[in-house]
């Protein structure tokens, strides 16, 4: 794992369990929501791959160490425990030990910094022990490694009935909530902003993505959303307003959201009256600005005054279109992926990368590289001027109370830009 960014979180105790379903709501129900330990020492470590299951939707306990995990003796048996073996690995031993004896049925995956001999010799033991023991995993790894433990257990996709969840439902029953996926200063390595991305956690089914209950939502449910997004966005950024951090917070809106949700009315009712308010950035894509470059044009003008300013999502594809409207002030254009996906490496798309990267500050606007998942690309979008950059190797989308726990840390460490090898969370994955 290379270095990166600046916000931590510590366990000191032992965590808590999950939240179970509401068996007011939901009768006698049990979630089947998967669920995951990660008993590790190191809280980046932990952190990192609590973002990666929670991005997959599943559940993530974080145990300081063996013993505390045994001390814990947690109620709701996981699916899989990603056990660290340590110096002292008698602690893993007795973990296993422990394991056995309660009859897990789960996964083990054990993983470790130390050679393979001493990962295969604890597997060893666990087979011993009858527990379903995975093939061995060396640290560093990355993301993809973690990714397809979660394919082959058969974890990373909800159950097939979540597809079946209505917005408006979810809506109504207040099962939506609004996770942040942090955006990145590429030269300072610091924290500059984030994206609010929606998601529903569903009393029986869990944590579930867009694609669970984004389709067939009908226009009146999609304005209530964009409504929705819009009030909590601007509470939250209250929220972090509070804790020191003012950074600008971005939202996804078609153009019809725009034309007729009363945007301006509704920042000038919840906005924070903070005078450092950092603002609010509307991400609208490409496709639809050029399709109502008129509409854009009055929106724009409509929320200078209230600190709202329109971004590009996907720029780069239709900038002969985009010509037409380089008056209106984008305070961002984010690249389409196309262009940001190996631009450290393909040797075609690089130079596609730089132009479309040069266009955005023509603009006058910061360059996003969006969709940033390989350390080769982070050092080539800073060798071409990119301003900004966002992704799963960056920062993964997180819930609200794990995003506020990392400002909440930041704001008591006071801490300055990392140097080049400082180990902190926010980092850059192999």
């Amino acid at each position: 794992m290379e270095q990166g960014w600046v916000i931590e979180r510590v366990h000191n105790e032992p965590p808590n369990m999950p939240p179970q379903a509401d068996t007011a709501q939901t009768g006698n129900a049990k979630s089947a929501a998967h669920l995951c330990f990660v008993i590790d020492d190191d809280p980046k470590l932990r952190h990192f791959l609590s973002l990666i299951l929670q991005g997959a939707g599943i559940d993530a306990v974080e145990f300081t160490s063996g013993s505390a995990f045994r001390r814990a003796r947690p109620p709701t048996p996981a699916d899989l425990i990603f056990l660290n073996i340590g110096a002292d690995t008698n602690d893993a031993i007795q973990t296993l030990e422990a394991l056995s004896k309660s009859r897990y049925a789960g996964a083990v995956q054990l993983m470790s910094a130390h050679g393979l001999v001493v990962l295969e010799n604890l597997k060893q033991i666990g087979t011993r022990h009858q527990l379903y023991m995975l093939p061995v995993l060396k640290k560093p790894f990355a993301t993809e490694a973690i990714k397809t433990i979660l394919r082959a257990e058969q974890l990373s996709d909800p159950p097939t009935v979540a597809a079946r969840v209505r917005l408006d439902d979810a809506l109504k029953k207040d099962w939506l909530e609004f996770w942040y996926q942090p955006k990145i200063n590429l030269r300072k390595k610091q924290l500059a902003g984030a994206e609010a991305f929606a998601r529903v956690r569903h009393p029986q089914y869990g944590v579930l993505p867009p694609s669970a209950f984004m389709p067939g939502a009908d226009d009146a449910t999609l304005l209530a959303l964009a409504e929705r997004v819009l009030v909590k966005a601007l509470r939250a950024g209250l929220s972090f307003s509070q804790l020191g951090v003012d950074i600008r917070l971005a939202i996804n809106m078609n153009m019809d959201a725009l034309s007729e949700v009363p945007v301006a009315a509704i920042v000038r009712a919840h906005r924070p009256q903070a005078n450092n308010w950092a603002g609010l950035i509307i991400d609208v894509t490409e496709a639809q600005i050029v399709t109502n470059i008129e509409r854009a044009r009055e929106v724009a003008k409509e929320l200078q005054g209230c600190n709202v300013k329109l971004a590009i999502d996907d720029f780069g594809r239709g900038v002969s279109a985009l010509m037409r409207v380089k008056e209106i002030p984008f305070a961002e254009m984010k690249l389409d992926r196309v262009f940001v996906t190996d631009c450290g490496v393909d040797k075609v798309n690089a130079p596609i990368c730089k132009t479309v990267i040069d266009l955005a500050h023509s603009f006058g606007s910061l360059a996003v590289g969006i969709g940033v998942e390989k350390a080769s690309d982070v050092t080539a979008l800073v060798g071409m001027g990119c301003d900004l950059g966002q992704g799963f190797l960056l920062g993964q989308p997180m819930a609200e109370e794990r995003f506020i726990s990392l400002l909440k840390q930041r704001v008591a460490t006071h801490t300055p830009a990392p140097a080049q090898n400082a180990p902190t969370p926010f980092k850059l994955h192999r």
